[in-house]
């Protein structure tokens, strides 16, 4: 079996049967790579590889420093490689099947509190109160951020429609083409209508169909851009830029949700996670809220 080949055609079927972003496919891509070449010396190489072989792999991804998380990844790309080679019967059996997946620590997410969240919409406001186009948009992207909890390729890919109909909730499309409802607060509303009357004076975005529209290949804002000009926004409101990114800003909005009542199902539809455990990484946001109200309300608290 010709492994190269093998990786191709897998690539081809997640692309065209699964529908999988360009961004899962180069992440698949790297993964079996790697495999490949690590495998090399197995009779068969990757495709025919062994689950004795595969444990060596892992075994070897550790000792060259890899996360947990990252073993984790790994070893959740050759079984859905050896599931498709099982399936078009170019193997008799799964070889990755009896292989344990390695165990990963749920670390706590980075999160903004409540007052550097604001200081951090105060100074985005601040500066978009300057009229400068940079600076509007900024404030759009973070006030939608905040009042949404979108993914940040789900944020700046949003469509100029969503802008334009200044209604309270709006659909979006996430992971696996799932749809789901998300909220817009009045001060998101009235950031992207801003924004989009600046927008609207580009005759260059005047046909574009997305609501942050760039020259990039996609036709709308890169998320390294994003992520970029959102660390330089946090420094310019004193918070250490190491702390701030799209992702901790997604915290945030499901974190403060969840410390003032919100259900930890309700922010899981929110957030667009399709497992609550994915959603549970908040527990602890519960857990100081239940020792709270048992300290505030319970008649024999101190």
């Amino acid at each position: 079996m010709n492994s190269a080949s093998l990786v191709e055609s897998f690539l081809e079927m997640m692309s065209a049967e699964r529908g999988a972003a360009e961004n899962t496919l180069a992440s698949y891509r790297r993964d079996l790579d790697d495999a490949r070449e690590q495998l090399s010396g197995e009779p068969g190489g990757l495709a025919g590889a062994s689950s004795a072989a595969i444990r060596g792999y892992l075994d070897s991804i550790a000792q060259r420093g890899f996360a947990a998380s990252s073993q984790a990844r790994k070893l959740s790309t050759l079984r859905q490689f050896y599931k498709f080679l099982y399936s078009e019967g170019l193997r008799a059996d799964d070889p990755s099947g009896p292989v344990d997946s390695p165990r990963k620590a749920r670390p706590l997410p980075k999160v903004l509190n409540e007052a550097e969240t604001g200081r951090l919409l105060d100074r985005a406001a601040e500066a978009a109160a300057t009229r400068e186009t940079g600076a509007v948009r900024m404030l759009a992207l973070v006030e939608v951020l905040y009042a949404t909890g979108l993914r940040v390729s789900e944020l700046v890919s949003l469509p100029v429609g969503v802008a334009t109909r200044d209604e309270r909730f709006f659909i979006i499309r996430g992971k696996g083409g799932k749809e789901r409802m998300v909220p817009l607060s009045p001060k998101a509303r009235a950031a992207m209508r801003d924004w989009l009357a600046l927008r609207n004076a580009e005759p260059k975005f005047a046909d574009s169909p997305w609501l942050f529209p760039s020259h990039s290949e996609q036709g709308y804002l890169p998320r390294q851009v994003f992520a970029r000009d959102l660390k330089t926004l946090a420094a310019g409101a004193g918070i250490g830029a190491n702390r701030v990114s799209p992702h901790v800003i997604r915290h945030a909005f499901a974190s403060h949700l969840l410390q003032n009542g919100a259900d930890l199902r309700a922010v899981q539809e929110l957030l667009g996670h399709s497992d609550i455990s994915t959603t549970q990484i908040y527990t602890h946001v519960l857990e100081e809220r239940l020792v709270r109200l048992v300290h505030d309300h319970h008649p024999l608290a101190d």
